[in-house]
């Protein structure tokens, strides 16, 4: 298995992100042409909860937090390929394997989080960004803001399904990271 994942990491690596708006959550307004998300929680007040809920998010603490596992592991960082991989509930295979690529990353006084892209293999095509923030009277909150449409042809034959997947995830990042930081 390890062989295999190497193998896949060392392909995807090749590849280039499978939509041409790199990028384009780090902006205000999304690209036409797909389906829109935002979605945030408010995980408290001051620097030391921004700090504490910014570095599980830049360790995938989202993604590991609701049955991802990340290969490599290591923090985000910029132009990094990784393979989220998903076990499903009471199956020995399939398991899904999603290459995809950090596109910006962000660690300041007020905003920490990264975006990663989709690369060919990924059943969707977007870009999906997690951003943990400080307002200036000093709340915090957890954004997940994605744009995408569905690619491989088994999330367009299962489109409801799919769909609800990508849904439940989004509530499962917001989920994993209120309950890091303690709400």
């Amino acid at each position: 298995m390890a062989t295999d994942l190497h193998q896949r990491l060392r392909a995807a690596r090749t590849t280039a992100p499978s939509y041409p708006e790199v990028g384009a959550t780090r902006g205000g307004r999304l690209p036409d042409g797909y389906a829109h998300l935002r979605r945030r929680v408010h995980l408290g007040h001051g620097p030391e909860v921004l700090e504490r809920a910014g570095r599980y998010v830049l360790g995938w603490g989202s993604q590991s937090g609701t049955g991802f596992a990340v290969f490599p592991g290591g923090p985000a960082r910029d132009g990094e390929t990784v393979l989220l991989r998903l076990r499903l509930p009471r199956a020995r295979w399939p398991r899904l394997v999603i290459p995809c690529r950090v596109v910006w990353t962000v660690d300041e006084p007020d905003r920490i989080g990264f975006a990663y892209g989709t690369l060919p293999g990924h059943p969707e095509c977007g870009e999906e960004a997690f951003l943990v923030s400080m307002d200036a009277e000093g709340e915090v909150w957890f954004e997940v803001t994605a744009f995408s449409r569905l690619s491989a042809w088994y999330a367009r034959l299962g489109r409801p399904v799919a769909l609800l997947c990508q849904y439940l995830a989004i509530e499962r990042y917001l989920a994993a990271v209120s309950a890091h930081v303690g709400r």
